[in-house]
């Protein structure tokens, strides 16, 4: 009986040992603009090759287009890809640029985990750099949406009026 015990404790040890539970692999994502490490430092500054493809954090308070309040649109600053319009933009006092919504197709979503919990991560969806995150503390008269940008990875273009 004692032999049957130990089998059925060990075979339950294996079967919860499943591999959902183990360290997965992650698929690597490929986007329309790819270039080496070597390149995407050639092109980028180290700040913004620390955020955009490191997936870095400048200081607070530390981009001038946190408190930038002229009509345009922000772009990545790795592609060029138009991510967020002014109109939507917000001064929530964070510190970092922050919009209430995208523009649609243009941001894509993972998930980080680097601080121990996770936060839903944003990047670039045409060259995969690194934005920041979104939060659900925005203005609750739009989308309740924060997109907690660093002002690094963006490019501001300003309106032709």
């Amino acid at each position: 009986m004692r032999k049957i015990i130990s089998l059925f404790v060990l075979a339950l040890f294996f079967s919860c040992n499943s591999s959902a539970q183990k360290n997965e692999t992650k698929e690597k994502e490929t986007f329309a603009v790819t270039k080496t490490d070597k390149e995407w430092k050639e092109q980028l500054t180290e700040k913004q090759y620390y955020v955009l493809r490191e997936a870095g954090t400048e200081r607070p308070f530390s981009s001038a287009l946190n408190k930038n309040y002229e009509k345009g649109v922000y772009h990545c600053a790795a592609c060029d890809t138009p991510l967020f319009k002014s109109e939507h933009k917000f001064d929530s006092g964070t510190g970092w640029p922050s919009f209430d919504r995208e523009i649609e197709g243009n941001v894509a979503y993972g998930t980080d985990n680097k601080l121990g919990y996770s936060r839903d991560e944003e990047h670039c969806a045409t060259c995969g750099g690194h934005l920041g995150h979104i939060f659900n503390d925005g203005p609750k008269e739009t989308t309740g949406k924060r997109h907690c940008i660093n002002g690094v990875a963006l490019k501001f273009v300003p309106s032709e009026e």
